[in-house]
């Protein structure tokens, strides 16, 4: 198993294809070899699953569930989207298409809501590859990912019959653990300590005690995950999972494709029910239109919500144990979920693109009436920008400020940080690098004569370099780079580069040796 899973990713890679495509392929590859799920390889993806669902709680303003383009969307969306399905579904169950023959209409409801749901774990693994997560578009889509997530909670609640104990009422008591833990937290060490507190977290407090009271236990590692956001050591905890998390995904991925081999009956209604894929994801970008987003962010957020959802599977074996539906729906709903996260993965690579060719055709709104997170920023004023501010990006924009005099204007997606750093009198401005509005607003501005690219992330440097050609933008480049082939990447298309531990290596030996006294002995 773990022999063709690693095949299957290789392969992915040579393909130039996200590795989950491969991982995706290497599960139903080893269904026609005979091989068979089992509860083993079943745990690892529920670990993956779970720890993910808390990292993204980890990184989650829970304010940004109430708003108007979360919730609002969620509820229009999912009716729109069950309508549609049952429409498509009625027509196709009327001339007796396969297992659609002589279904009823109560049960051809509940297979249209478990096609309307978008998959968290693609979603958000597509949003962490491009670096997004961050980005008004990524945190909508997160947002709308979890609202979702509850009402799968209530779904799988109403098929299964049981209703969760009374101490669940108890679980928002676990608020007043945020302060005492949050301190806790910032006496742990740097080092293993920090996952295996982080898997601890997400495990016992989140799943086992949700799971406990009758509730989904991903549900509860979410929970919290966004009980620990905004404490000093989030951040550090998300990171450290990172790795362990991934590895888990993996097993998920493969796990889809080995429920069971599918027939030709099966491939063909999985088939027909593609068609409601790209649909799901068109009805976003004009209900997020509608909340005065721009072309660009509905069409990326779109993009990414554009899959059928793991819930399918997961609320399907409940029905199926219960005798709403025939057990081939299970073979059928996986085909078709595996399928949406191959053609989500493939399209995300083309989404700017697409959004380019929707802006032309689509006329743009007045920037009063835009979003307040989605209007155009301005950089007029400034000599300099800095794309990212991290550490990295803080450092230098306080070097070229205090040393050379230079106007400076940082530029960060991730608002919460946004927020800190504007707290702190440095001028930052919240916006997406990889945008190309921004990039034409930069042009246009003429003043801005260096752009730094300093994002920790070497994707999100290059499609931010991508975008400032296409642009034309006239000034100096410069980069930075964690490893040989990126600095090589980077050297034939920047002014200056220069690899991190580079630069800190400079910086260490000039503070070395002044504070030694050598510099005076130097000629």
């Amino acid at each position: 198993m773990l022999a063709v899973t690693v095949t299957g990713g290789l392969l992915g890679a040579a393909l130039r294809m996200p590795p989950l495509v491969g991982f995706l392929g290497a599960g139903f590859a080893l269904a026609a070899m005979g091989a068979e799920g089992n509860d083993t390889l079943d745990l690892v993806a529920d670990l993956g699953v779970t720890l993910l669902l808390f990292a993204i709680g980890l990184k989650l303003d829970a304010r940004i569930l109430v708003r108007r383009e979360v919730t609002l969307v969620t509820a229009v969306h999912t009716a729109l989207s069950m309508l549609i399905a049952l429409g498509l579904l009625s027509a196709a169950a009327s001339v007796g298409l396969g297992l659609l023959d002589g279904q009823d209409l109560s049960s051809l409801a509940l297979i249209a809501l478990l096609l309307s749901f978008s998959s968290t774990v693609v979603a958000v693994k597509l949003l962490d590859q491009k670096h997004a997560s961050q980005t008004l578009y990524g945190r909508t889509a997160i947002g709308i990912l979890v609202i979702q997530d509850l009402i799968a909670v209530v779904v799988i609640v109403v098929a299964s019959g049981e209703p969760p104990s009374w101490w669940a009422l108890g679980l928002p008591l676990l608020l007043l653990l945020r302060r005492p833990v949050g301190r806790a937290l910032e006496l742990v060490q740097h080092g293993e300590l920090i996952p295996l507190v982080g898997v601890g977290l997400a495990l016992v407090p989140g799943y086992a005690l949700f799971d406990a009271v009758g509730l989904k236990g991903d549900l509860g590692a979410l929970a919290i995950g966004m009980l620990l956001a905004g404490t000093s050591r989030a951040d550090e905890i998300a990171k450290s999972l990172f790795s362990v998390k991934e590895l888990l995904l993996v097993a998920f991925f493969v796990s889809v494709g080995l429920h069971g081999t599918p027939t030709l009956q099966h491939f063909g209604l999985a088939l027909l029910l593609m068609v409601l894929v790209p649909v799901q994801g068109l009805l976003y970008a004009p209900l997020l239109r509608w909340c005065g987003f721009r072309v660009r962010t509905a069409t990326h957020a779109g993009v990414a919500l554009a899959t059928f959802s793991e819930f399918a599977l997961v609320v399907g074996v409940v029905v199926v144990d219960n005798g709403t539906l025939d057990e081939q729906w299970i073979t059928v709903l996986s085909t078709a979920v595996a399928m949406s996260f191959v053609v989500s993965a493939l399209l995300s690579r083309q989404t700017e693109p697409l959004a380019r060719m929707i802006r032309r055709a689509v006329p743009a709104l007045d920037p009063s009436s835009l979003h307040p997170e989605d209007r155009p920023i301005t950089v007029g004023h400034a000599d300099v920008v800095v794309l990212g501010m991290g550490r990295l990006g803080c450092a230098v924009y306080k070097h070229l400020v205090e040393e050379y005099g230079l106007k400076v204007v940082g530029v960060e997606s991730d608002s919460a940080r946004v927020r800190v750093l504007q707290e702190r009198q440095l001028d930052v401005v919240e916006g997406d690098a990889t945008d190309p509005l921004f990039w034409e607003r930069v042009k246009q501005a003429g003043s801005v004569q260096l752009a730094v690219l300093a994002m920790p992330f070497h994707g999100s440097n290059m499609a931010a370099l991508s975008e400032l050609e296409l642009s034309k933008f006239n000034g100096a480049v410069a980069a930075v780079a964690r490893y040989e082939d990126e600095l090589s990447q980077l050297s034939g298309s920047v002014d200056a580069v220069l690899g991190i531990y580079e630069a800190a290596g400079r910086e260490l030996a000039d503070q070395a040796v002044e504070s030694s006294g050598l510099a005076g002995d130097l000629p």
